[in-house]
Parts: structure tokens; sequence; C-alpha cells
């Protein structure tokens, strides 16, 4: 069980251009309750702010350690494993996980080693996550509200989630899905979010070297790629051979269009 505890330090709760202050607060208590400190703020709309302290109630520790980053990329760049938080569903197909299992993955990832860190993301008061930062998640985190009254406030949910992380810490939720990236036994770690987001900017510049598309929108086609890689839990030695590959199709793609030039 300690194992499990040491994951706390691998977990981060991402709060995405919030808009009051009260709830970044709010937040930092919901976590430091169920034994979690790491707070990062992306682009929030009123912060420092006195709201903030006085809702942290005792976990001005947890606002004071926060950073504040200016995009969710650079807030997630080192993850192994990026979780986002929506109560709709949206265009970016994602694997839903419930509060529960989506809580055992992230432990069960963060447990894995120094290496591994995990992020939690949650997004703005009235619209929540965009469809471009939720791309930039491995799988949706839903929780199961009355669809007659569904709005939960952003403390609350931070709340839940916390709650069944702190559950899966102490080894009182079930062992995290078969899918969960975690460590190859060679001790090769899931590649970074950063390692990913390098790998699918090159395979689109690949396919349009290729003229994959052959003037039809990019855009599903990259959703359905992106899906298809992030449930294959690459590490970072996958993406070093990939991108080899993307390397050598990108220029004999150059030589092609010397050649017909």
């Amino acid at each position: 069980m300690s194992e499990l505890l040491h994951a706390a330090d691998r977990i981060r709760i991402v709060l995405v251009g919030t808009q009051h202050p009260g709830n970044i607060g709010s937040a930092a208590r919901a976590m430091k309750t169920m034994g979690l400190q790491r707070l990062v703020l992306v682009a929030p709309e009123r912060f420092p702010h006195a709201d903030a302290v006085a809702m942290a109630a005792g976990a001005g520790d947890v606002l004071d350690a926060a950073p504040r980053v200016a995009s969710l990329a650079e807030a997630v760049a080192d993850c192994r494993l990026v979780l986002g938080c929506t109560a709709r569903s949206r265009r970016i197909a994602l694997d839903e996980l419930l509060p529960g299992d989506a809580a055992a993955r992230a432990v069960a990832t963060a447990a894995g080693s120094a290496d591994t860190p995990v992020a939690l993301v949650f997004g703005r008061e009235r619209t929540g996550l965009d469809n471009d930062e939720l791309q930039l998640c491995h799988a949706a985190v839903t929780i199961p509200a009355d669809p007659g009254y569904s709005s939960l406030n952003l403390a609350a949910a931070v709340q839940v989630l916390c709650y069944e992380l702190r559950l899966a810490m102490l080894g009182l939720r079930a062992a995290a899905p078969a899918a969960a990236p975690v460590p190859a036994p060679d001790g090769d770690v899931p590649a970074s979010h950063a390692e990913l987001e390098g790998f699918f900017a090159q395979l689109g510049e690949t396919l349009d070297a290729i003229d994959f598309h052959k003037g039809r929108a990019p855009e599903s086609a990259m959703r359905k790629l992106r899906r298809i890689f992030l449930r294959a839990a690459l590490d970072d030695r996958d993406v070093r051979l990939l991108r080899g590959v993307l390397a050598d199709a990108q220029r004999m793609a150059r030589l092609a269009g010397e050649r017909g030039g």
C-alpha cells in the first residue's frame, strides 16, 4: 500500500481556464483532504486572489506551490497519462472511464516508476474542455450525474476524482484496467505527452507530404490516428522507431517531388 500512496507525488490536478478564483481554493482543499498536493493552473482568469485563499481553508500550501502555465500542452508535457474530465460527449472520440476506473488507472500508472507522472484535467466552469484540449487527453472521465441536472460544480468534480484516487492509493479500489499504460518489463516507460505530440506533428506533416488526404480535410483522419496510437500506449523507443519511419517517408516524398519537378 505504501507504494500506492507514493503515487500521490506523481499525480497532478490540472485546472484549465478557471473563471472563479474561489473554485481554485476549493479544489486545493479537496485535493489536500485526499493526500494530493500537485496542482497546476492553466491560464486562470483571476489568480492569485483573496477568494482562492479564503476557500482553500488551510490548503494554502497547495495554492502557493501551484505553477501557472499558458497552455494545457505545457502543463502535461512530461506526463505519461492524461485524463480529461468532461460532462458531455464531443466530436473527439475518446475512451470513456468512470471515476473509479480512471483513478485505478491513474494510480497504477503513477506507481509504476518515478518517470510516470499522471494528470487529471478539469476545464472551465461554463464550457469545460474544448475539443483541442480533449484531443491532448488519452481518455475521458465522466461522472455519472443525474441527466436531469448534471451541472456539477468544478470543485465538487475535483473532490469526486480525488476521493476515488484516495481509495485507489489505499488499495480499496479494484486493479486498473489492463489497458493502463504501465512501464514495460524491460524498463521502458510510456512516451511522454511531449514526445507523442512531436510524433503526431510529424505524422501530420508526412501525410501531407505523401498527399494522403487527396484534398480532403485532414482533421477526421488525424483524430482517428491519434486515438489508435494513444490506445497503443507507445513507449519512448516505439516513438523513436516510428519517427524514423516517418523521416524516411518524408525524404522519399521530397526525392519524388524533385524528380517530378
